[in-house]
């Protein structure tokens, strides 16, 4: 499976709507506008008019505009957007990541679920035969347990959603056995204990694992662990944001890695890219997150 296929699939799914929050980004638009062309999604695109048309003026598209005087005004509108259902994903534009949590943190129109919110990559990696999942990445600073136990379900939920049914889940650490004055193998192994009653629920859980044991099978071979993840993960679960950080951008930037990511919990998926991140990751992200809308 390939980051491509996740198009197709959205593709496939019955026309969604997508709220743009600061949409006067070059990068956003040709994300945007690709997507609309194949048929991926209809768009509704906040921010500053003016800009907005000028970005499109080069593509030759009309696309549904609401003018917004400032960047939280534009994630305000989005947001709402998504509550009344006039939308279905959220999509951060030209605009800082906290502006828009803040819009959908806010209790009268937001999009809380009572779930943690967690970041979730998926990662396509030259000479690496399946997808990879990452969580997180980008918003949970240092998750305790119970954290960590909703944001191994969030990251199920998108899994499940792009067709991997019954994922295997890593949670990772720097050893492979559980050593009392490292937390990740404590919350590792309890984790696999909490899968194992049921507490955790339409995965397989076994850690803690090292990076290598966790997605080389000759690596678990080597070390003598055999289990059922070992070697075959399909989704990591890293230990705090900087380990999950230096992953994300180590496989972008050594690795050459595609990648698509959304943020999982909340009412309605919400392509959350960085302003750095290419229109092609923009585009992944927007197809993962209508896959997940999907479901």
């Amino acid at each position: 499976m390939l980051l491509d296929s996740l198009i197709e699939k959205a593709t496939q799914a019955s026309t969604k709507t997508v709220a743009v929050a600061a949409a006067e980004d070059s990068e956003v638009i040709k994300a945007v506008v690709e997507a609309s062309e194949r048929n991926l999604a209809q768009f509704i695109l906040y921010g500053n008019q003016e800009k907005i048309n000028m970005l499109l003026e080069s593509y030759n598209h009309n696309m549904r505009i609401v003018h917004a005087e400032t960047t939280a005004l534009a994630a305000e509108l989005a947001v709402k957007a998504v509550f009344t259902k006039e939308a279905d994903v959220l999509m951060k534009g030209n605009i800082p990541t906290n502006t828009i949590l803040k819009a959908v943190l806010n209790k009268e129109y937001g999009l809380r679920t009572g779930n943690i919110l967690s970041h979730t990559a998926v990662f396509e990696i030259p000479d690496y035969d399946q997808l990879i999942i990452i969580t997180d990445a980008a918003m949970n600073i240092a998750p305790n347990l119970d954290q960590k136990a909703q944001i191994v379900q969030n990251a199920v939920s998108i899994a499940r959603s792009i067709g991997i049914v019954h994922p295997k889940v890593a949670p990772l650490a720097a050893v492979e056995s559980v050593n009392p004055v490292m937390d990740a193998t404590l919350d590792a192994a309890a984790l696999t204990v909490m899968n194992k009653r049921g507490q955790i629920s339409g995965c397989i859980i076994d850690g803690p694992l090292a990076l290598d044991n966790a997605v080389s099978i000759m690596a678990a071979e080597h070390k003598g662990i055999h289990s059922d993840v070992a070697g075959k993960a399909d989704i990591l679960l890293v230990p705090t944001i900087e380990v999950g950080n230096v992953l994300y951008k180590s496989l972008i930037y050594f690795a050459k890695a595609k990648t698509g990511a959304v943020i999982a919990g909340a009412k309605a998926p919400i392509v959350l890219t960085s302003r750095a991140d290419s229109s092609e990751s923009k585009l992944y992200s927007l197809a993962l997150a209508l896959c997940c809308a999907k479901n």
